[in-house]
């Protein structure tokens, strides 16, 4: 859960299909992506696949970490995938409290 000091962030890396998966594998391995994952200020809360699609991973960011975040992305992940970032949050409490307005 995200506290004063961190923020949810969620990463989609859209894997370039204009790449073979050992294209893909090469890349990140020589830029140290699956090492060096998650980057300095960071803490990884879920990261999935979404099958035909990519990684779907959410982390959480100290605000001041947020440049090193794109940085790392930017440095590491170039090549091997497209990616997008949000600003995220929990809709869970927010769904459970619907769910019983709405019964």
């Amino acid at each position: 859960m995200a506290s004063d000091q961190q923020i949810l962030v969620t990463v989609i890396l859209h894997h370039d299909q204009s790449k073979t998966l050992e294209e893909i594998t090469a890349h990140t391995k020589k830029t140290g992506f699956y090492r060096d994952f998650p980057p300095e200020g960071s803490e990884l809360v879920s990261w999935v696949v979404a099958m035909s699609y990519g990684f779907i991973i959410q982390l959480l960011v100290e605000p001041d970490a947020l440049r090193n975040l794109n940085r790392f992305i930017e440095q590491k992940a170039w090549g091997a995938f497209r990616y997008e970032i949000f600003p995220s949050y929990d809709f869970t409490p927010i769904a459970e409290k619907f769910k019983k307005e709405h019964s």
